[in-house]
C-alpha cells in the first residue's frame, strides 16, 4: 500500500500548473532521461488501464494496488532500456510487465488461473449488449473469475478499446494482430464474458 501511495505522490506536483502536453515520443524520449514530469504524465496516462487490468485479474483489492505499484516502479527502473517509439508500443512493453508481476503472484501461489482457449462454442447469439452487460455486472468476483477464463489476447484487446480507449488501429499495433483480428477478438470476448456470467447467474438462480 506504500508503494502505491509513493507512486500517486510521484504526479502530485507536477500537474497543479501542468504544462502543454508534448507528443508521445518526446514524452517518452524524456521519460527515458529520467525526467520526473515526462515520467508522472507516462503514470497518470496508463494507470486506469494497467490497475483495472491486474485489478480483473486479482480478486483482492489491496493485492491488486500493491501488485500495480510493482509494474510502475519496475517501468521507472527500466524505462531507460525500452525500444519502443510510439504509445502502442510502449503500452504493449507496459502490459507485458503486468501479465509477467500477476503471472508471478499466482506462481508463488501455484494456482494460475486456467485459461479459456479459442473455442467456437463461446460465440453465441446475445440478448443484450454484452458491452453494456459486463459493465453492469455487480459481483466483482465473477468478474474476475470470468476476465482470468478470458486468453491473454482477449483480456489486451477489452484493455486497449474499453479502457485506454484506444481505436482498433492502434490496439492492433499493440498485440501485433491487424484490424479485422482486434475486432473478432472483442466481439468473442465480449461474448464469452457475457455467457461465462449467465451461466454463473443462473446457477445462482438453481440454487437459491
Amino acid at each position: 500500500m506504500q508503494r502505491l501511495s509513493f507512486c500517486y505522490g510521484l504526479c502530485g506536483p507536477f500537474f497543479e500548473g501542468e504544462k502543454e502536453l508534448l507528443p508521445f515520443a518526446s514524452t517518452l524520449e524524456c521519460a527515458r532521461r529520467r525526467d520526473l514530469e515526462a515520467i508522472s504524465l507516462l503514470y497518470r496516462q496508463f494507470l486506469p488501464g494497467i490497475f483495472a487490468y491486474v485489478l480483473f485479474r486479482i480478486p483482492d483489492r489491496g493485492t491488486a494496488e500493491d501488485l500495480t505499484s510493482d509494474i510502475f516502479l519496475h517501468m521507472v527502473e527500466s524505462i531507460h532500456k525500452v525500444k519502443a517509439t510510439d504509445e502502442a508500443a510502449f503500452a504493449a512493453w507496459l502490459f507485458q510487465i503486468a501479465r509477467n508481476t500477476v503471472a508471478g503472484y499466482y506462481r508463488v501461489r501455484e494456482r494460475m488461473p486456467v485459461s479459456l482457449q479459442d473455442d467456437a462454442d463461446l460465440i453465441v447469439h446475445p440478448r443484450s449488449d454484452p458491452a453494456q452487460y459486463v459493465e453492469n455486472c455487480e459481483d466483482r468476483s465473477a468478474l474476475v473469475q470470468a476476465m482470468n477464463m478470458l486468453t491473454e489476447e482477449q483480456r489486451q484487446v477489452l484493455m486497449g478499446r474499453l479502457l485506454l480507449e484506444y481505436d482498433v488501429g492502434t490496439v492492433a499495433r499493440m498485440i501485433g494482430k491487424n484490424a479485422n483480428a482486434v475486432r473478432a477478438l472483442q466481439f468473442r470476448a465480449l461474448q464469452s464474458l457475457k455467457r461465462i456470467l449467465s451461466k454463473r447467474e443462473d446457477r445462482h438462480e438453481i440454487t437459491s
